[in-house]
């Protein structure tokens, strides 16, 4: 098993553990803990009895503005008697002044355990080292040496006191190493990450990633429909035209009119899907003039009757045009086919820079999104962008679908 820590050396058998490194890696640590307490010790012996307002000054500017320097300090210092490195519980910063940092900083728990932690050191823990050091170590080591420079008539007395001493240097390293490493599992508790910070951090990821693959997938998707729409459609305008003109010079009733009027219903057909296949991977409309006039192209398309209502200051994000464009899309399909609605309506808006989007009808209600009826895909997609989408469909009608989406941020048509 591998000694990766001060409590795991208490493990070794005793020769091991006093050729090892451990207890000197401890007495050292231990010996740097005592030094932040050493003010507050002169400060105490010097006023502390008569006037303690110096140490409670002292101790409170200590805590105030030594948190996070101490925190690292000591996370730092615990490589001495941890080789597992202690990460930072603090966020990265936001690139955007000290004020902000300041705030950041004061909004995080960490900042607070590390507070409190050194406040601990300087009241308990400094002192604690102090007395584990002097008491396994110095007095030992003074009682040893006692009678090199002193005269004693006790030789019996003497003795006793030596072995004594010997007894607890004996003990020294044990007592020395279990404390550093009891110290160091509680500073690792509290400077360490929670696993609640650690699940934070994971979220937040995990919300950029999927940001990052929405964009991503947006921007594939305006690539197809560029490619389609420059490239496979032109040629097939072209080859409709040419079949055109072929049909005008090839006189009715000849061999090869029939097939060319075959061919050029054929090549409109075609024409015609792939107009609509473009129009469902990436609407040119919505490019090129912005959501109202693309929710308009879509109610126009529409068979059952929709009222529009849109009013929006300017052009949202794209992710967020794009994404409210393909809700109601989908909604106005299943008021078409499920339905059995006379009419639509929808209307977007913002409220507090939030999309606020609503497809509505008077058909029979009772849509389920369990059903198969696309409404759980709607839910997904708005969700991907920071949006949710809310049902209302009783028995009977009518049906409300409502997309909230995340606040964004209009820009000026």
């Amino acid at each position: 098993m591998p000694i990766r820590t001060a409590l795991d050396a208490l493990s070794l058998p005793p020769t091991r553990l006093v050729r090892s490194s451990w207890p000197w890696r401890s007495a050292l640590y231990l010996a740097g803990g005592a030094l932040p307490g050493a003010p507050a010790i002169v400060l105490l012996m010097r006023y502390g009895i008569e006037d303690p307002v110096p140490v409670l000054l002292a101790t409170v500017s200590t805590l105030a503005a030594g948190g996070i320097v101490f925190g690292r300090l000591e996370r730092w210092r615990l490589r001495l008697v941890d080789s597992v490195p202690v990460p930072d519980a603090h966020r990265p910063l936001p690139p955007r002044g000290w004020r902000h940092a300041l705030r950041a900083r004061l909004r995080e728990q960490a900042t607070w355990r590390e507070i409190g932690f050194v406040g601990i050191s300087i009241g308990v823990l400094c002192w604690l080292d102090a007395v584990v050091l002097a008491c396994a170590v110095g007095y030992p080591v003074a009682a040893v040496l006692s009678p090199l420079h002193e005269q004693d008539n006790r030789p019996l007395a003497t003795l006793v006191s030596v072995g004594m001493a010997v007894g607890l240097l004996a003990a020294a390293p044990y007592v020395v190493t279990a404390w550093a490493g009891a110290r160091a599992a509680m500073a690792r508790a509290l400077l360490g990450p929670r696993e609640s910070d650690r699940l934070g951090d994971r979220l937040i990821e995990v919300t950029r990633s999927r940001a990052r693959l929405v964009d991503a997938f947006e921007v594939e998707r305006r690539r197809i429909e560029r490619d389609l729409h420059d490239g496979a459609q032109q040629r097939l305008v072209a080859l409709n035209v040419y079949l055109g003109l072929a049909r005008l010079e090839v006189p009715a009733g000849s061999p090869g009119h029939d097939p060319l009027v075959k061919a050029h219903e054929l090549a409109r057909r075609a024409l015609s899907e792939l107009r609509e296949l473009i129009r469902g991977v990436h609407p040119q409309v919505l490019t090129d003039r912005g959501l109202g006039a693309a929710l308009h192209d879509l109610a126009g398309r529409s068979p059952v009757p929709v009222d529009v209502d849109v009013r929006l200051p300017g052009r949202l994000p794209p992710a967020i045009e794009v994404t409210a464009y393909f809700v109601v899309g989908e909604a106005l399909t299943n008021v078409a086919r499920h339905s059995r609605a006379g009419r639509a309506g929808v209307t977007a808006g913002l409220d507090d820079d939030r999309l606020i989007l609503r497809i509505s009808d008077d058909g029979v209600g009772g849509a389920d999104p369990q059903a198969g009826t696309g409404l759980a895909g709607l839910a997904d997609r708005v969700a991907a962008v920071g949006g949710k989408v809310s049902l209302s469909s009783p028995p009977g009608g009518p049906t409300v679908v409502q997309a909230e989406f995340a606040p964004a941020v209009s820009d000026a048509a």
